[in-house]
């Protein structure tokens, strides 16, 4: 890649339509969330960051959003991508491998135990075969399934139990442990939760990582970070802006307070519970959009969810699979096309206007009426008129589908997601920027 005089500041893609050459395009990183595969973004970060390109915004939801704050707060202000990757191998540092742990000595062995949690739904995952009835187990092992994948699918099983059974002392801890019976009131009532796993643990950890004095306004003028939640009591979007507010771990908490992982909500102010954004949107384009509305955009959005497969799914735990993806894949297309219609009809605006200004003997023309139609016509021109001008898509593979894929932490995985969105974002960079 040719050196830019701005790292900030990549070869625009080119348009049809003019362009102010004086108006600044902003590199925006959009991160999706997804659990454990938050580790894919970090990846994309780390070569976004190895090839000298200078970000405006970082904007994220759920594991996003502490993916982005921990970028746009790094305690290393020179490598936050060494930030990022060091918080993610903590992670797969806490992870349970229930093959080193004696669950109960009732049992031999933990592959028994894992047997012993198998229903039917996840023989049909593992080994790709829907079961015809109860006295048919027998027939699993003769079945000619791919070893590889199959062992794939048990080790992804195996690491949905530990995090299930465990958590991860890094990030959340389930609300039933012993050492909860003397401080939860609830504890002994548990048809009364609304929670089950407690998820502030994920605070003490980016204590570590995050300088939250740079997630305020004017803390850190060249990195903005944008987090999205939702209003529980009312659905409506909650988004934090580090140029509007001081973040703190309250709003981090509240845009990873993903109730389907069973994390309890957070009371962000006084009467306002928030829940993760990703209910509402799991790639905030939007939010960034409406935090940022006049300079034109590029933006690098990292897909945990892919929006396009090749195959239909092959059975039920494959067909629960691609709905979740359709649920939370990106839904932006229609934010980047209004962007271009809106900039499209303020230019048409401003042509009229200056036409009108230019030609029009003013002195017959009610002076009220004039300032009016000069004061909205200020208030367009420079507070609308955003345009995505490019849009790279970075977009995580899935060679076995699988539902259990956001709550695996284990080290090996978590090396490997983050080489994933390096090695991705390398390609895409490769093929998009001259």
């Amino acid at each position: 890649m040719k050196s830019q005089k701005r790292p900030s500041s990549l070869s625009a893609p080119p348009v049809e339509a003019e362009v102010d050459k004086n108006k600044k395009i902003e590199n925006v990183l959009i991160l999706q969330g997804g659990g454990s595969l938050g580790a894919f973004g970090c990846g994309v970060f780390k070569a976004i960051a190895n090839n000298n390109i200078g970000l405006d915004i970082v904007a994220g939801t759920s594991i996003g959003g502490i993916n982005a704050a921990i970028i746009a707060g790094s305690k290393d202000e020179k490598h936050p991508k060494k930030t990022l990757e060091q918080f993610w191998i903590e992670l797969s540092e806490s992870f349970v491998d229930l093959d080193k742990v004696n669950l109960s000595p009732t049992l031999s062995s933990l592959p028994d135990f894992v047997e012993k949690l198998l229903v039917p739904f996840s023989y049909s995952y593992i080994y790709g075969s829907p079961i015809d009835s109860a006295g048919q187990k027998e027939n699993y092992a003769s079945l000619k399934t791919d070893t590889y994948e199959r062992a794939i699918r048990m080790k992804q099983l195996r690491a949905f139990y530990s995090s299930a059974i465990f958590g991860n002392d890094g990030m959340f801890k389930p609300r039933w442990k012993q050492e909860n019976a003397l401080t939860d009131p609830e504890y002994f009532r548990p048809q009364n939760w609304t929670y089950m796993y407690d998820h502030t643990p994920v605070i003490k950890t980016l204590d570590k990582y995050i300088d939250y004095d740079k997630l305020r306004p004017n803390g850190n003028s060249k990195l903005r970070l944008i987090l999205t939640a939702v209003n529980i009591l009312t659905a409506e979007p909650l988004t934090f802006d580090s140029f509007k507010q001081q973040i703190t771990p309250k709003h981090i908490l509240a845009t990873s307070a993903y109730p389907m992982y069973n994390f309890p909500w957070v009371e962000v102010e006084d009467g306002i519970y928030a829940w993760d954004g990703g209910l509402l949107s799991n790639t905030p384009v939007r939010e960034v959009i409406d935090a940022s509305p006049v300079n034109d955009k590029r933006i690098f959005l990292v897909e945990n969810y892919p929006k396009k497969i090749d195959a239909l799914p092959k059975n039920q735990p494959e067909v629960y699979h691609r709905a979740r993806d359709i649920i939370f894949c990106d839904k932006t297309e229609h934010n980047i096309t209004m962007s271009k219609v809106i900039t499209m009809y303020l230019k048409y605006i401003d042509e009229l206007y200056q036409l009108i200004e230019a030609r029009t003997d003013l002195t017959n023309v009610d002076p009220k009426q004039l300032k009016r139609i000069r004061r909205k016509y200020k208030k367009y021109k420079q507070e609308r008129g955003t345009e995505i001008k490019d849009i790279y898509y970075i977009t995580r593979d899935e060679l076995f589908p699988n539902i259990y894929e956001n709550a695996d932490f284990s080290p090996e995985t978590i090396k490997g997601s983050i080489k994933e969105g390096e090695m991705k974002t390398i390609e895409v960079l490769k093929s998009r920027i001259k």
